[in-house]
């Protein structure tokens, strides 16, 4: 879910220094003009080519930084790594039109650092007059800026997932049986997490069915499972409608569309359905959550990792309440700690473990092998 940060919450906070990079001077000047009109955020420098934003990165060291994928001199792929080494603490948001090159690139731009993606709409006149990108640019920045300004407060006052002196934690007292199916949420910053704790898992992978809800649009979605597949080894796609489930394959669910499960004739198949958004969102992590707990029960294990609003959480209750754990990704190591740490206020995580805890963790208790 998209929130527009509230007034209450730009007083707390100073307004967060911004770098914009893009070829279009009227995209350069209507997104300097829409963060200024929101009062949370000071634009220091705007780029017209990937050199004069990696130049702006080293002057300014910026908050956030917009940057464009299509540029000239040095595109966004090309000026990413650069941008990073110059302001290691700068969070880049990407924008882009939505093509399956551009999916591609921005993934492997998120695998290099940026933090999310936005699909930019195909014109110019559709760029001005769209209220709800608007909204969506806003509150992007928004909660990448308030997580920025908030890291540690809350995961400071859980005091869950205590950490074995081996550094892994042993989740054999959380869960009642031997979780079989992994299914994880996550949106902002949540492909690169998402990739770090599947790769973390090793050969455990492959005696679990894994179902990930990753909030990306169409495109996205298909690239980003391609992405897993070959860094993994291990078959990744989007299944279809009523696709009996297979151990040691990694399902994401497709962009626009809810993924969840449904028990034919024995078996858990794929549902997939255009089913209105749930919060807001569609892939819905609470659809996944939700029909894992009626059909799986103790068998699934949950994990909510990084990204902004609050989807996740009735579904992290159901599974809390069928009788499996749910792991929540940690405050420090989340890119935004919206989704996570509302299912913490809610009491429902049964550990929150760090980025690179997670991984090991499950594959221990996968494993069997008993941590010292």
């Amino acid at each position: 879910m998209i929130t527009v940060p509230t007034l209450a919450d730009q007083a707390r906070v100073r307004p967060s220094t911004v770098v914009i990079a893009d070829d279009s001077m009227v995209v350069r000047g209507l997104f300097a003009r829409w963060l200024g009109e929101s009062g949370r955020f000071h634009v220091v420098g705007v780029a017209g080519d990937g050199e004069a934003a990696i130049e702006h990165a080293e002057r300014h060291h910026p908050d956030i930084m917009v940057l464009d994928l299509d540029m000239p001199v040095l595109d966004g792929v090309e000026a990413l790594p650069r941008i990073v080494k110059q302001s290691p603490r700068t969070a880049v948001l990407l924008t882009t039109t939505l093509t399956e090159r551009n999916a591609k690139l921005a993934l492997q731009c998120m695998s290099m650092g940026a933090v999310d993606v936005l699909p930019k709409p195909d014109s110019r006149s559709g760029l001005t007059l769209s209220l709800g990108f608007r909204s969506e640019l806003l509150g992007k920045l928004g909660s990448i800026a308030q997580s920025r300004s908030r890291h540690g407060e809350v995961a400071a006052e859980t005091g869950l997932g205590a950490v074995t002196p081996s550094g892994i934690v042993d989740l054999r007292p959380l869960v009642s049986a031997m979780p079989r199916y992994l299914v994880i949420g996550a949106s902002t910053g949540g492909p690169r997490a998402v990739a770090r704790v599947l790769s973390d898992l090793g050969d455990a992978a492959a005696n679990l069915v894994t179902l990930v809800v990753q909030h990306m649009p169409p495109l996205f979605t298909a690239s980003f499972a391609e992405q897993i597949s070959a860094q993994l080894g291990l078959p990744a796609r989007e299944p279809h409608d009523g696709e009996r489930l297979a151990r040691g394959t990694i399902y994401v669910a497709p962009g626009g569309r809810h993924l969840g499960i449904e028990r034919k004739l024995g078996h858990i198949v794929a549902s997939i359905s255009d089913s209105p958004p749930v919060h807001f969102c569609r892939p819905a992590v609470d659809v996944l959550f939700n029909e894992a707990a009626r059909h799986l029960g103790p068998a699934a294990l949950g994990l909510i990792m990084t990204g902004m609003g609050s989807d996740g959480t009735e579904g992290a209750t159901a599974l809390r309440r069928a009788g499996a754990a749910v792991i929540a990704q940690d405050e420090p190591s989340s890119t935004v700690w919206g989704m996570p740490g509302s299912v913490v206020r809610a009491r429902q995580a049964s550990a929150v473990l760090s980025l690179g805890t997670i991984g090991p963790a499950i594959r221990a208790l996968i494993g069997g092998s008993h941590p010292a």
